[in-house]
């Protein structure tokens, strides 16, 4: 079905409805431009994400989800918003999530279809962060979450050769990697794995990072403060598998002015690809053509990952 098909009203309406399989969602402002550097709108948003739509709910289903909103678009202001924004429909679904520090609870999203993302974007959400574990065991992540985060200075070219080496890794230990851009000037890399404590899997998040250091010392660092890193170097972020730490979905739209997306790729598309090519205008071609690149990761779950915890245990050991 062409994605216009989904429309009910005039074009010229303030607002459109929008049939999301059994549901109807009404958008508001359709024209308003989101993103400037192509004047994509609101509607556009709303399209992109109907064309990617078994990628996206793939990547969010049943994840506490945070959203990063941008009422006036994304040169306007941006709020991150932990609940579910007010007015939703009844047949919205959130999970409870608890969060320490301020000793206060909040309803977090949690899509389980296309239409919790069509009603989140119809609310001015562009980017989708959702946690790395699912609301029947909110304390405990499946998902092992490798973020290749280049400093100011350093290139793409040296992103492109750590994802290599980190692939190197995960190869050796029989774990199957699944990347995609970050979106920005980075590489994200998701792993399957039984379900761990979070301070389990960030523990062995730094025990990877320190292994791929190994392996790249002059390319690599996983030294915490920003002070004590040179700005060429590329920081393997394994504080991203802290508790209530999120990173764009696989399928999310950045809140910049290009509309860049954080796109699957295969591993042998790494060394060709640059992080521009992947927007809300080139991206729906792309998944009509190979699908959803993430479609089997719950198919391969992550067997050895008491082997990182030996790794941890080691470095701790040597004090590392």
């Amino acid at each position: 079905m062409a994605v216009r098909d989904h429309y009910r009203g005039r074009m010229a309406s303030p607002a459109i409805e929008i049939e999301v399989d059994d549901k109807v969602v009404n958008v508001s402002n359709p024209d308003r431009v989101y993103f400037p550097a192509r004047g994509e709108t609101k509607l556009d948003l709303v399209e992109y994400y109907l064309s990617v739509g078994d990628g996206i709910v793939n990547a969010l289903r049943e994840r506490p989800c945070m959203l990063h909103r941008f009422p006036t678009g994304v040169s306007g202001e941006k709020v991150h918003q932990k609940r579910l924004p007010s007015g939703a429909p009844p047949w919205m679904e959130t999970v409870q999530v608890f969060f320490p520090r301020w000793k206060r609870t909040a309803d977090e999203l949690c899509v389980t279809e296309l239409a919790h993302v069509i009603w989140a974007v119809q609310m001015s959400t562009v980017e989708f962060h959702p946690w790395n574990s699912r609301r029947d065991h909110v304390e405990e992540p499946d998902e092992w979450r490798i973020d290749l985060d280049p400093g100011p200075e350093c290139d793409w070219q040296r992103v492109q050769r750590v994802a290599h080496v980190a692939r190197g890794v995960l190869d050796d230990l029989g774990a199957v990697g699944y990347p995609k851009t970050s979106g920005g000037s980075g590489i994200h890399i998701y792993v399957r794995i039984p379900k761990h404590p979070f301070a389990d899997v960030r523990r062995a998040a730094l025990a990877f990072a320190k292994e791929v250091e190994r392996r790249a010392p002059d390319e690599v660092t996983t030294a915490w403060w920003r002070k004590d890193r040179d700005p060429k170097d590329l920081f393997v972020d394994y504080n991203q598998n802290a508790r209530d730490h999120t990173i764009a979905a696989a399928y999310s739209v950045r809140g910049n002015p290009e509309a860049t997306v954080s796109a699957p790729v295969r591993w042998e598309e790494i060394n060709d690809c640059e992080p521009g090519d992947f927007t809300i205008a080139t991206m729906p071609a792309r998944f009509a053509e190979l699908g959803d690149l993430h479609h089997d990761i719950d198919d391969h779950v992550f067997g050895g990952f008491a082997t990182l915890l030996e790794w941890a245990d080691r470095d701790e050991v040597d004090g590392n």
